[in-house]
Protein backbone atom coordinates (compact mmCIF):
# COMPACT_ATOMS: atom_id res chain seq x y z
CA UNK A 1 0.00 0.00 0.00
CA UNK A 2 3.49 1.85 0.86
CA UNK A 3 3.84 2.67 -2.79
CA UNK A 4 0.21 3.67 -3.51
CA UNK A 5 1.30 7.10 -1.95
CA UNK A 6 2.91 8.51 -5.07
CA UNK A 7 -0.73 8.55 -6.79
CA UNK A 8 -2.22 10.53 -3.58
CA UNK A 9 -2.84 14.25 -3.35
CA UNK A 10 -0.40 15.15 0.05
CA UNK A 11 -2.71 18.23 -0.09
CA UNK A 12 -5.67 16.70 0.45
CA UNK A 13 -4.02 14.26 2.92
CA UNK A 14 -2.57 17.12 5.13
CA UNK A 15 -6.00 18.51 5.65
CA UNK A 16 -7.87 15.09 6.00
CA UNK A 17 -5.26 14.96 9.08
CA UNK A 18 -5.27 18.08 10.17
CA UNK A 19 -9.24 18.09 10.55
CA UNK A 20 -8.75 14.83 11.95
CA UNK A 21 -6.66 16.13 14.71
CA UNK A 22 -9.12 18.89 15.45
CA UNK A 23 -11.89 16.42 15.52
CA UNK A 24 -10.32 14.01 17.87
CA UNK A 25 -9.54 17.43 20.35
CA UNK A 26 -13.45 18.12 20.29
CA UNK A 27 -13.82 14.28 21.35
CA UNK A 28 -11.41 14.68 24.13
CA UNK A 29 -12.58 18.03 24.96
CA UNK A 30 -16.46 17.21 25.98
CA UNK A 31 -15.55 14.25 29.21
CA UNK A 32 -13.19 16.63 30.90
CA UNK A 33 -16.17 19.58 30.49
CA UNK A 34 -18.78 16.54 31.04
CA UNK A 35 -17.12 15.85 35.01
CA UNK A 36 -16.71 19.74 35.35
CA UNK A 37 -20.02 20.18 35.13
CA UNK A 38 -21.07 17.38 37.33
CA UNK A 39 -18.25 18.39 39.94
CA UNK A 40 -18.02 22.09 40.01
CA UNK A 41 -21.82 22.62 39.01
CA UNK A 42 -24.13 20.23 39.96
CA UNK A 43 -22.08 19.02 43.06
CA UNK A 44 -21.77 22.90 44.13
CA UNK A 45 -25.26 24.27 42.96
CA UNK A 46 -23.53 26.62 39.97
CA UNK A 47 -26.02 27.20 37.58
CA UNK A 48 -23.96 30.15 36.25
CA UNK A 49 -20.67 27.91 35.56
CA UNK A 50 -23.39 24.56 34.67
CA UNK A 51 -24.43 26.90 31.62
CA UNK A 52 -21.31 28.91 30.86
CA UNK A 53 -19.70 25.37 30.32
CA UNK A 54 -22.72 24.14 28.18
CA UNK A 55 -22.00 26.57 26.32
CA UNK A 56 -18.20 25.91 25.73
CA UNK A 57 -19.69 22.37 25.63
CA UNK A 58 -21.67 23.52 21.88
CA UNK A 59 -18.94 24.95 20.45
CA UNK A 60 -16.77 21.86 20.74
CA UNK A 61 -19.60 19.92 19.97
CA UNK A 62 -20.44 22.21 16.67
CA UNK A 63 -16.35 22.30 16.15
CA UNK A 64 -16.22 18.53 16.19
CA UNK A 65 -19.01 18.23 13.83
CA UNK A 66 -17.36 20.79 11.40
CA UNK A 67 -14.21 19.05 11.35
CA UNK A 68 -16.07 15.21 11.04
CA UNK A 69 -17.46 16.62 7.97
CA UNK A 70 -14.10 18.11 6.61
CA UNK A 71 -12.90 15.27 7.33
CA UNK A 72 -14.66 12.65 5.93
CA UNK A 73 -14.42 15.03 2.64
CA UNK A 74 -11.04 15.33 2.02
CA UNK A 75 -10.42 11.33 2.89
CA UNK A 76 -13.47 10.73 0.27
CA UNK A 77 -12.06 13.14 -2.24
CA UNK A 78 -8.90 11.34 -1.65
CA UNK A 79 -9.62 7.73 -1.95
CA UNK A 80 -11.74 8.22 -4.70
CA UNK A 81 -9.20 10.39 -6.49
CA UNK A 82 -6.97 7.54 -6.12
CA UNK A 83 -8.93 5.01 -7.52
CA UNK A 84 -9.68 7.38 -10.71
CA UNK A 85 -6.01 7.66 -10.97
CA UNK A 86 -5.46 3.73 -10.99
CA UNK A 87 -8.03 2.85 -13.26
CA UNK A 88 -7.03 5.59 -15.99
CA UNK A 89 -3.42 4.35 -15.56
CA UNK A 90 -4.22 0.40 -15.54
CA UNK A 91 -6.50 0.79 -18.83
CA UNK A 92 -3.57 3.11 -20.24
CA UNK A 93 -1.08 0.29 -19.57
CA UNK A 94 -3.68 -2.09 -21.30
CA UNK A 95 -4.29 0.37 -24.25
CA UNK A 96 -0.51 -0.03 -24.95
CA UNK A 97 0.00 -3.83 -23.90
CA UNK A 98 1.20 -6.48 -26.92
CA UNK A 99 -0.93 -9.64 -27.07
CA UNK A 100 1.97 -11.27 -25.04
CA UNK A 101 1.23 -9.19 -22.05
CA UNK A 102 -2.72 -9.58 -22.32
CA UNK A 103 -2.40 -13.34 -22.35
CA UNK A 104 -0.25 -13.12 -19.76
CA UNK A 105 -2.99 -11.85 -17.55
CA UNK A 106 -6.35 -12.94 -19.16
CA UNK A 107 -9.31 -10.37 -19.74
CA UNK A 108 -11.50 -11.95 -16.53
CA UNK A 109 -8.27 -11.07 -14.42
CA UNK A 110 -7.89 -7.02 -15.84
CA UNK A 111 -11.28 -6.43 -15.27
CA UNK A 112 -11.40 -7.89 -11.81
CA UNK A 113 -8.17 -5.72 -11.50
CA UNK A 114 -9.70 -2.44 -12.69
CA UNK A 115 -12.60 -2.50 -10.53
CA UNK A 116 -12.82 -4.37 -7.43
CA UNK A 117 -9.52 -4.54 -6.53
CA UNK A 118 -9.49 -0.97 -7.46
CA UNK A 119 -12.34 -0.63 -5.15
CA UNK A 120 -10.67 -2.34 -1.91
CA UNK A 121 -8.41 0.06 -2.39
CA UNK A 122 -10.54 2.70 -2.18
CA UNK A 123 -12.18 1.62 0.93
CA UNK A 124 -8.93 0.71 2.79
CA UNK A 125 -7.66 4.06 1.63
CA UNK A 126 -10.93 5.92 3.00
CA UNK A 127 -10.44 3.79 6.34
CA UNK A 128 -6.87 4.32 6.48
CA UNK A 129 -7.31 8.12 6.38
CA UNK A 130 -9.92 8.54 8.56
CA UNK A 131 -9.94 5.49 11.09
CA UNK A 132 -5.36 4.83 10.86
CA UNK A 133 -5.46 8.78 11.84
CA UNK A 134 -8.42 8.71 14.12
CA UNK A 135 -7.68 6.15 16.60
CA UNK A 136 -3.72 5.90 17.42
CA UNK A 137 -4.43 10.30 18.21
CA UNK A 138 -7.98 9.27 20.21
CA UNK A 139 -6.20 5.85 22.11
CA UNK A 140 -2.73 8.00 23.09
CA UNK A 141 -4.86 11.26 23.67
CA UNK A 142 -7.85 9.55 26.10
CA UNK A 143 -5.33 7.80 27.70
CA UNK A 144 -3.17 10.65 28.49
CA UNK A 145 -6.77 12.24 30.03
CA UNK A 146 -7.39 9.40 31.74
CA UNK A 147 -4.23 8.97 33.39
CA UNK A 148 -3.63 12.18 34.40
CA UNK A 149 -7.66 12.43 36.33
CA UNK A 150 -7.17 9.02 37.80
CA UNK A 151 -3.97 7.29 37.69
CA UNK A 152 -5.24 5.06 40.66
CA UNK A 153 -7.82 2.72 37.71
CA UNK A 154 -5.25 3.07 34.90
CA UNK A 155 -4.44 -1.08 36.00
CA UNK A 156 -8.04 -1.84 34.69
CA UNK A 157 -6.54 -1.12 30.93
CA UNK A 158 -3.76 -3.19 31.80
CA UNK A 159 -6.44 -6.05 32.10
CA UNK A 160 -9.03 -5.54 29.12
CA UNK A 161 -6.78 -3.90 26.57
CA UNK A 162 -4.74 -7.35 26.29
CA UNK A 163 -7.56 -9.71 26.11
CA UNK A 164 -9.71 -7.58 23.64
CA UNK A 165 -6.14 -7.83 21.26
CA UNK A 166 -5.89 -11.27 22.01
CA UNK A 167 -9.88 -11.93 20.97
CA UNK A 168 -9.73 -9.82 17.73
CA UNK A 169 -5.86 -11.44 16.92
CA UNK A 170 -7.87 -14.96 16.74
CA UNK A 171 -10.88 -13.41 14.62
CA UNK A 172 -8.19 -12.09 12.61
CA UNK A 173 -5.85 -14.76 12.05
CA UNK A 174 -9.18 -17.16 11.22
CA UNK A 175 -10.67 -14.98 8.81
CA UNK A 176 -7.61 -13.08 6.70
CA UNK A 177 -6.95 -16.39 4.61
CA UNK A 178 -10.73 -16.56 3.49
CA UNK A 179 -10.79 -12.51 2.77
CA UNK A 180 -7.77 -13.05 0.48
CA UNK A 181 -9.15 -16.31 -1.32
CA UNK A 182 -12.08 -13.95 -2.08
CA UNK A 183 -10.14 -12.26 -4.61
CA UNK A 184 -8.98 -15.07 -6.45
CA UNK A 185 -12.69 -16.64 -6.54
CA UNK A 186 -13.99 -13.37 -7.94
CA UNK A 187 -11.64 -13.21 -11.05
CA UNK A 188 -12.68 -17.48 -10.96
CA UNK A 189 -16.63 -16.01 -11.06
CA UNK A 190 -15.88 -13.11 -13.53
CA UNK A 191 -14.08 -15.18 -16.15
CA UNK A 192 -17.37 -17.75 -15.94
CA UNK A 193 -20.05 -14.90 -15.91
CA UNK A 194 -17.81 -13.56 -18.84
CA UNK A 195 -17.36 -16.76 -20.79
CA UNK A 196 -21.15 -17.35 -20.69
CA UNK A 197 -22.18 -13.79 -21.80
CA UNK A 198 -19.40 -13.86 -24.49
CA UNK A 199 -20.33 -17.68 -25.75
CA UNK A 200 -24.39 -17.39 -25.61
CA UNK A 201 -24.35 -18.79 -29.25
CA UNK A 202 -22.18 -21.71 -29.22
CA UNK A 203 -23.48 -22.92 -25.78
CA UNK A 204 -27.10 -22.88 -27.27
CA UNK A 205 -26.03 -24.06 -30.19
CA UNK A 206 -24.58 -27.22 -28.34
CA UNK A 207 -27.55 -27.45 -25.98
CA UNK A 208 -25.48 -26.38 -23.27
CA UNK A 209 -27.47 -24.12 -21.68
CA UNK A 210 -27.60 -26.37 -18.00
CA UNK A 211 -23.80 -27.38 -18.21
CA UNK A 212 -22.88 -23.65 -17.98
CA UNK A 213 -25.85 -22.60 -15.32
CA UNK A 214 -24.24 -25.43 -13.51
CA UNK A 215 -20.82 -24.24 -13.89
CA UNK A 216 -21.54 -20.82 -12.86
CA UNK A 217 -23.61 -21.96 -9.92
CA UNK A 218 -20.18 -23.97 -8.71
CA UNK A 219 -18.03 -20.84 -9.16
CA UNK A 220 -21.14 -18.53 -7.86
CA UNK A 221 -21.59 -21.12 -4.86
CA UNK A 222 -17.82 -21.50 -3.85
CA UNK A 223 -17.47 -17.25 -3.82
CA UNK A 224 -20.77 -17.61 -1.61
CA UNK A 225 -19.34 -20.45 1.03
CA UNK A 226 -15.60 -18.38 1.31
CA UNK A 227 -17.74 -15.27 2.21
CA UNK A 228 -20.44 -16.64 4.42
CA UNK A 229 -17.33 -18.38 6.50
CA UNK A 230 -15.27 -14.82 6.19
CA UNK A 231 -18.12 -13.07 7.73
CA UNK A 232 -19.38 -15.20 10.37
CA UNK A 233 -16.05 -15.25 11.78
CA UNK A 234 -15.81 -11.08 11.70
CA UNK A 235 -19.64 -11.40 13.05
CA UNK A 236 -17.62 -11.82 16.26
CA UNK A 237 -15.92 -8.94 16.32
CA UNK A 238 -18.72 -6.83 17.67
CA UNK A 239 -19.89 -9.34 20.58
CA UNK A 240 -15.82 -9.20 21.38
CA UNK A 241 -16.22 -5.35 21.79
CA UNK A 242 -19.16 -5.16 23.98
CA UNK A 243 -17.92 -8.23 25.66
CA UNK A 244 -14.83 -5.99 26.39
CA UNK A 245 -16.34 -2.15 26.94
CA UNK A 246 -18.87 -4.11 29.87
CA UNK A 247 -16.13 -5.71 31.65
CA UNK A 248 -14.16 -2.21 31.59
CA UNK A 249 -17.55 -0.41 32.84
CA UNK A 250 -17.78 -2.97 35.61
CA UNK A 251 -13.80 -2.98 36.67
CA UNK A 252 -14.53 1.04 36.78
CA UNK A 253 -17.70 1.70 38.54
CA UNK A 254 -16.82 -1.58 40.88
CA UNK A 255 -12.93 0.04 42.28
CA UNK A 256 -14.52 3.59 41.41
CA UNK A 257 -17.36 3.59 43.67
CA UNK A 258 -14.72 2.15 46.43
CA UNK A 259 -12.87 5.50 45.74
CA UNK A 260 -15.88 7.81 46.06
CA UNK A 261 -17.32 6.15 48.93
CA UNK A 262 -13.85 6.81 50.56
CA UNK A 263 -13.22 10.38 48.89
CA UNK A 264 -10.60 9.63 47.09
CA UNK A 265 -12.24 10.38 44.13
CA UNK A 266 -15.19 12.52 42.15
CA UNK A 267 -17.74 11.28 40.70
CA UNK A 268 -16.99 13.34 37.53
CA UNK A 269 -14.24 11.83 37.56
CA UNK A 270 -15.36 8.49 37.63
CA UNK A 271 -17.82 9.22 34.28
CA UNK A 272 -14.76 10.85 32.77
CA UNK A 273 -12.83 7.89 33.38
CA UNK A 274 -15.29 5.57 31.71
CA UNK A 275 -15.84 7.86 28.70
CA UNK A 276 -11.95 7.91 28.07
CA UNK A 277 -12.37 4.58 28.44
CA UNK A 278 -15.07 3.40 25.82
CA UNK A 279 -13.03 5.98 23.79
CA UNK A 280 -9.33 4.17 24.37
CA UNK A 281 -11.11 0.49 23.71
CA UNK A 282 -12.99 2.16 20.27
CA UNK A 283 -10.05 3.03 19.61
CA UNK A 284 -7.87 -0.47 19.91
CA UNK A 285 -11.20 -1.81 17.86
CA UNK A 286 -11.01 0.35 15.03
CA UNK A 287 -7.18 -0.59 14.81
CA UNK A 288 -7.77 -3.71 14.68
CA UNK A 289 -10.75 -3.35 12.26
CA UNK A 290 -8.12 -1.15 9.71
CA UNK A 291 -5.33 -4.34 10.21
CA UNK A 292 -7.95 -6.72 9.66
CA UNK A 293 -8.57 -4.73 5.84
CA UNK A 294 -5.71 -4.15 5.32
CA UNK A 295 -4.28 -6.84 3.91
CA UNK A 296 -6.92 -7.68 1.73
CA UNK A 297 -5.78 -3.65 0.46
CA UNK A 298 -2.68 -4.91 0.24
CA UNK A 299 -3.48 -7.92 -2.02
CA UNK A 300 -5.24 -6.05 -4.19
CA UNK A 301 -2.62 -3.34 -4.15
CA UNK A 302 -0.05 -5.96 -5.66
CA UNK A 303 -2.53 -7.28 -8.24
CA UNK A 304 -2.85 -3.94 -9.42
CA UNK A 305 0.51 -2.76 -9.20
CA UNK A 306 1.60 -5.81 -10.98
CA UNK A 307 -0.10 -4.42 -13.83
CA UNK A 308 1.37 -0.86 -13.52
CA UNK A 309 4.56 -2.47 -13.02
CA UNK A 310 4.76 -4.41 -16.25
CA UNK A 311 7.04 -3.85 -18.80
CA UNK A 312 5.71 -2.70 -22.35
CA UNK A 313 7.56 -5.40 -25.19
CA UNK A 314 7.38 -2.92 -27.88
CA UNK A 315 8.17 0.83 -27.28
CA UNK A 316 8.78 4.17 -29.09
CA UNK A 317 12.81 4.83 -29.41
CA UNK A 318 13.79 7.75 -27.50
CA UNK A 319 15.18 9.18 -30.90
CA UNK A 320 12.37 8.59 -33.47
CA UNK A 321 12.67 8.51 -36.78
CA UNK A 322 10.55 10.16 -39.64
CA UNK A 323 9.05 8.49 -42.19
CA UNK A 324 10.04 9.42 -45.34
CA UNK A 325 7.88 10.39 -48.08
CA UNK A 326 4.99 8.97 -48.17
CA UNK A 327 3.65 9.60 -51.42
CA UNK A 328 5.69 6.61 -52.90
CA UNK A 329 4.84 3.90 -50.29
CA UNK A 330 6.96 0.96 -50.17
CA UNK A 331 6.91 -2.21 -47.32
CA UNK A 332 9.50 -4.59 -47.15
CA UNK A 333 10.30 -7.44 -45.39
CA UNK A 334 14.29 -8.48 -44.76
CA UNK A 335 14.57 -11.98 -43.61
CA UNK A 336 12.46 -11.17 -41.30
CA UNK A 337 12.23 -14.55 -38.15
CA UNK A 338 9.31 -13.92 -35.04
CA UNK A 339 8.74 -16.70 -32.46
CA UNK A 340 6.43 -16.15 -29.73
CA UNK A 341 7.12 -15.76 -25.94
CA UNK A 342 7.92 -19.10 -24.59
CA UNK A 343 7.59 -21.03 -27.62
CA UNK A 344 10.20 -23.62 -29.31
CA UNK A 345 9.54 -22.92 -32.97
CA UNK A 346 9.89 -19.98 -35.02
CA UNK A 347 6.26 -18.58 -36.48
CA UNK A 348 8.19 -16.91 -39.14
CA UNK A 349 11.30 -17.81 -40.98
CA UNK A 350 13.15 -15.67 -43.30
CA UNK A 351 10.52 -14.08 -44.28
CA UNK A 352 11.63 -11.71 -47.49
CA UNK A 353 9.70 -9.54 -49.97
CA UNK A 354 8.69 -6.36 -51.61
CA UNK A 355 5.78 -4.60 -51.43
CA UNK A 356 5.21 -0.69 -53.37
CA UNK A 357 2.92 2.05 -53.80
CA UNK A 358 -0.39 0.43 -55.89
CA UNK A 359 0.76 -2.90 -55.59
CA UNK A 360 -1.38 -5.70 -54.43
CA UNK A 361 0.07 -8.70 -52.76
CA UNK A 362 -1.78 -11.59 -51.28
CA UNK A 363 -0.84 -14.14 -48.58
CA UNK A 364 -2.10 -17.78 -48.70
CA UNK A 365 -1.15 -21.08 -46.78
CA UNK A 366 -2.98 -23.41 -44.49
CA UNK A 367 -4.26 -22.89 -41.46
CA UNK A 368 -1.04 -22.11 -38.93
CA UNK A 369 0.85 -21.45 -41.59
CA UNK A 370 2.01 -17.82 -39.99
CA UNK A 371 -0.31 -15.54 -42.30
CA UNK A 372 -1.81 -13.47 -39.69
CA UNK A 373 1.34 -13.42 -37.44
CA UNK A 374 2.75 -11.96 -40.40
CA UNK A 375 0.01 -9.39 -40.90
CA UNK A 376 0.35 -8.23 -37.15
CA UNK A 377 4.12 -7.52 -37.73
CA UNK A 378 2.92 -4.40 -40.14
CA UNK A 379 1.53 -2.21 -37.72
CA UNK A 380 4.20 -3.57 -34.98
CA UNK A 381 1.78 -5.25 -32.86
CA UNK A 382 4.90 -8.01 -32.02
CA UNK A 383 8.49 -7.07 -32.48
CA UNK A 384 10.91 -9.45 -34.79
CA UNK A 385 12.64 -11.83 -33.39
CA UNK A 386 15.45 -11.21 -36.41
CA UNK A 387 15.64 -9.27 -39.78
CA UNK A 388 13.89 -6.22 -40.85
CA UNK A 389 10.43 -4.18 -41.79
CA UNK A 390 11.03 -1.23 -43.05
CA UNK A 391 8.35 0.95 -44.24
CA UNK A 392 9.68 3.58 -46.48
CA UNK A 393 13.30 2.71 -46.04
CA UNK A 394 13.05 3.07 -42.43
CA UNK A 395 12.88 0.26 -39.71
CA UNK A 396 9.25 0.14 -37.95
CA UNK A 397 10.87 -0.08 -34.69
CA UNK A 398 12.95 3.31 -34.96
CA UNK A 399 9.60 4.99 -35.69
CA UNK A 400 6.92 6.28 -32.64
CA UNK A 401 3.75 3.70 -33.32
CA UNK A 402 1.83 6.25 -33.66
CA UNK A 403 3.12 7.30 -36.80
CA UNK A 404 3.77 3.96 -37.98
CA UNK A 405 -0.06 3.18 -37.41
CA UNK A 406 -1.37 6.19 -39.14
CA UNK A 407 -0.26 5.22 -42.51
CA UNK A 408 -2.19 1.48 -42.07
CA UNK A 409 -5.69 0.71 -41.79
CA UNK A 410 -6.28 -2.76 -40.84
CA UNK A 411 -8.87 -5.22 -41.12
CA UNK A 412 -8.35 -7.86 -38.53
CA UNK A 413 -9.39 -11.49 -38.99
CA UNK A 414 -12.24 -10.85 -36.39
CA UNK A 415 -14.37 -8.19 -37.60
CA UNK A 416 -14.74 -6.52 -34.41
CA UNK A 417 -17.40 -3.68 -33.90
CA UNK A 418 -18.04 -1.31 -31.06
CA UNK A 419 -20.90 -0.65 -29.27
CA UNK A 420 -22.40 2.82 -31.05
CA UNK A 421 -23.97 3.59 -34.47
CA UNK A 422 -22.19 2.68 -37.78
CA UNK A 423 -20.98 6.44 -38.25
CA UNK A 424 -18.73 6.06 -35.28
CA UNK A 425 -17.37 2.74 -36.18
CA UNK A 426 -16.69 4.00 -39.93
CA UNK A 427 -15.07 7.40 -38.18
CA UNK A 428 -12.93 5.06 -36.11
CA UNK A 429 -9.56 5.29 -37.95
CA UNK A 430 -10.33 8.83 -39.14
CA UNK A 431 -12.95 11.13 -37.45
CA UNK A 432 -13.26 13.78 -39.75
CA UNK A 433 -14.62 11.55 -42.42
CA UNK A 434 -17.71 12.33 -44.09
CA UNK A 435 -20.82 10.87 -44.96
CA UNK A 436 -19.46 10.83 -48.53
CA UNK A 437 -16.48 9.01 -47.70
CA UNK A 438 -18.06 6.83 -45.38
CA UNK A 439 -20.89 5.76 -48.14
CA UNK A 440 -18.25 5.29 -50.36
CA UNK A 441 -16.10 2.91 -48.36
CA UNK A 442 -19.83 1.05 -47.80
CA UNK A 443 -20.19 1.03 -51.70
CA UNK A 444 -16.20 -0.33 -52.54
CA UNK A 445 -16.60 -3.15 -49.59
CA UNK A 446 -19.97 -4.34 -51.04
CA UNK A 447 -21.91 -2.65 -47.17
CA UNK A 448 -23.83 0.32 -49.17
CA UNK A 449 -26.88 -2.03 -49.93
CA UNK A 450 -27.50 -3.45 -46.83
CA UNK A 451 -26.60 -0.48 -45.00
CA UNK A 452 -28.73 1.98 -46.45
CA UNK A 453 -31.87 -0.66 -45.83
CA UNK A 454 -31.72 -0.25 -42.25
CA UNK A 455 -34.39 2.40 -41.04
CA UNK A 456 -31.57 5.08 -39.35
CA UNK A 457 -28.79 4.30 -41.95
CA UNK A 458 -25.42 5.33 -40.74
CA UNK A 459 -26.97 6.41 -37.63
CA UNK A 460 -28.09 2.53 -36.59
CA UNK A 461 -27.47 1.00 -33.78
CA UNK A 462 -23.73 -1.36 -33.46
CA UNK A 463 -24.43 -3.45 -30.17
CA UNK A 464 -21.13 -4.51 -28.19
CA UNK A 465 -18.78 -6.47 -30.89
CA UNK A 466 -21.40 -6.62 -33.87
CA UNK A 467 -23.64 -9.28 -32.46
CA UNK A 468 -26.80 -7.54 -34.45
CA UNK A 469 -25.18 -8.46 -37.62
CA UNK A 470 -24.11 -11.26 -39.24
CA UNK A 471 -20.92 -12.15 -40.21
CA UNK A 472 -20.33 -11.14 -43.63
CA UNK A 473 -22.02 -8.06 -42.77
CA UNK A 474 -19.35 -7.25 -40.05
CA UNK A 475 -16.51 -8.33 -42.04
CA UNK A 476 -17.83 -5.40 -44.76
CA UNK A 477 -18.05 -3.23 -42.08
CA UNK A 478 -14.90 -3.97 -40.73
CA UNK A 479 -13.58 -3.76 -44.26
CA UNK A 480 -14.84 -0.32 -44.93
CA UNK A 481 -13.93 1.35 -41.92
CA UNK A 482 -10.23 0.08 -42.58
CA UNK A 483 -10.80 1.75 -46.78
CA UNK A 484 -12.13 4.79 -44.88
CA UNK A 485 -8.57 5.97 -43.34
CA UNK A 486 -7.29 6.24 -47.02
CA UNK A 487 -3.99 4.48 -45.47
CA UNK A 488 -0.94 4.13 -47.57
CA UNK A 489 -0.47 0.72 -46.80
CA UNK A 490 -4.01 -1.55 -46.35
CA UNK A 491 -3.74 -5.11 -44.68
CA UNK A 492 -6.94 -7.14 -45.24
CA UNK A 493 -6.12 -10.47 -42.49
CA UNK A 494 -8.71 -13.20 -43.60
CA UNK A 495 -11.18 -10.68 -43.96
CA UNK A 496 -13.41 -12.22 -46.93
CA UNK A 497 -13.73 -15.40 -45.59
CA UNK A 498 -17.63 -14.89 -44.63
CA UNK A 499 -18.41 -13.28 -47.94
CA UNK A 500 -19.85 -15.31 -50.89
CA UNK A 501 -17.38 -16.27 -54.38
CA UNK A 502 -19.55 -13.47 -55.85
CA UNK A 503 -19.77 -10.67 -53.03
CA UNK A 504 -15.88 -11.38 -53.22
CA UNK A 505 -15.46 -10.85 -56.70
CA UNK A 506 -17.50 -8.01 -56.73
CA UNK A 507 -15.74 -6.47 -53.85
CA UNK A 508 -12.02 -6.83 -55.15
CA UNK A 509 -13.06 -5.60 -58.68
CA UNK A 510 -13.89 -1.96 -56.99
CA UNK A 511 -11.16 -2.36 -54.67
CA UNK A 512 -8.50 -2.01 -57.74
CA UNK A 513 -9.42 1.71 -58.52
CA UNK A 514 -10.06 2.81 -54.91
CA UNK A 515 -6.40 1.48 -53.85
CA UNK A 516 -4.05 2.75 -56.72
CA UNK A 517 -2.02 4.92 -54.37
CA UNK A 518 -2.10 2.27 -51.67
CA UNK A 519 0.20 -0.48 -50.93
CA UNK A 520 -2.56 -3.80 -50.01
CA UNK A 521 -1.54 -6.91 -48.14
CA UNK A 522 -4.84 -9.37 -48.53
CA UNK A 523 -4.56 -12.47 -46.78
CA UNK A 524 -6.60 -15.31 -47.56
CA UNK A 525 -7.42 -19.10 -47.79
CA UNK A 526 -9.44 -19.16 -51.25
CA UNK A 527 -7.74 -19.13 -54.14
CA UNK A 528 -10.38 -16.94 -55.93
CA UNK A 529 -9.68 -14.19 -53.37
CA UNK A 530 -5.81 -13.76 -54.00
CA UNK A 531 -5.96 -14.92 -57.98
CA UNK A 532 -5.82 -11.05 -59.06
CA UNK A 533 -3.09 -10.00 -56.97
CA UNK A 534 0.30 -8.62 -58.10
CA UNK A 535 2.34 -11.04 -56.11
CA UNK A 536 1.20 -14.10 -54.42
CA UNK A 537 3.35 -15.92 -51.41
CA UNK A 538 2.99 -19.21 -50.55
CA UNK A 539 2.77 -20.09 -46.70
CA UNK A 540 3.76 -23.21 -45.13
CA UNK A 541 4.95 -23.70 -41.50
CA UNK A 542 5.87 -20.25 -41.32
CA UNK A 543 8.60 -20.18 -43.89
CA UNK A 544 8.00 -18.98 -48.10
CA UNK A 545 7.17 -22.28 -50.29
CA UNK A 546 6.23 -19.90 -53.18
CA UNK A 547 6.44 -16.80 -54.50
CA UNK A 548 5.22 -15.43 -57.71
CA UNK A 549 1.76 -14.55 -59.72
CA UNK A 550 -1.06 -16.75 -59.74
CA UNK A 551 0.07 -18.15 -63.70
CA UNK A 552 3.25 -19.09 -62.20
CA UNK A 553 2.50 -20.88 -58.75
CA UNK A 554 -0.56 -22.77 -60.81
CA UNK A 555 2.68 -24.30 -63.33
CA UNK A 556 5.05 -24.89 -60.80
CA UNK A 557 4.40 -24.71 -57.00
CA UNK A 558 3.28 -27.77 -55.23
CA UNK A 559 1.50 -26.56 -52.08
CA UNK A 560 -0.71 -24.24 -54.67
CA UNK A 561 -1.48 -26.86 -56.27
CA UNK A 562 -2.63 -28.33 -53.74
CA UNK A 563 -4.54 -26.04 -52.44
CA UNK A 564 -6.21 -25.30 -55.76
CA UNK A 565 -7.01 -28.98 -55.73
CA UNK A 566 -8.87 -28.89 -52.76
CA UNK A 567 -10.79 -25.81 -53.37
CA UNK A 568 -11.08 -25.93 -56.89
CA UNK A 569 -10.31 -28.80 -59.00
CA UNK A 570 -7.19 -27.69 -61.28
CA UNK A 571 -8.60 -25.91 -64.23
CA UNK A 572 -11.96 -25.36 -63.24
CA UNK A 573 -10.84 -21.67 -61.79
Amino acid sequence: MTRLAKFMNPWRVFLTVLFMAVQVAGMLAMPTLTANIIDFGVAEGNVDYIIRTGFYMLGFTLLTILSALLNVYFAAKESQGLGNTLRKKIYRMVIFFTNDELDKFGTSTLITRSTNDIMQIQFVMMMVLRIMTLSPLLIIGAGTMAYTREPQLAFVFIITIPVLAALIWFILHFSGPLFKSMQKKTDRLNRVFREGLTGIRVIRAFNKDEYERERFDEANWDFAQTSIKANTVMAFMMPSMVLAVSVTNILIIWFGSQLVSTGDMQVGNMVAFMTYAMQILIGVMNVSMVLFFLPRGQVSAERVLEVLDTQNTIEDPEQAKHLKDTSNVSLRFDNVSFRYHGAEKSALENIDFTLNKGERLAIIGGTGSGKTTLANLIPRLYDVERGQIKVNGVDVRDVEQGELRRLIGFAPQKALLFSGTIRENMKYGKPEATDEEIWHALEVAQGKDFVSGLPKGLDSRVEQGGGNFSGGQRQRLSIARALVTKADILVFDDSFSALDFKTDARLREALKPDTQDAAVVIIAQRISTVIDADQIIVLDQGTIVGQGTHEELKTNNPIYQEIMESQLKGEDI
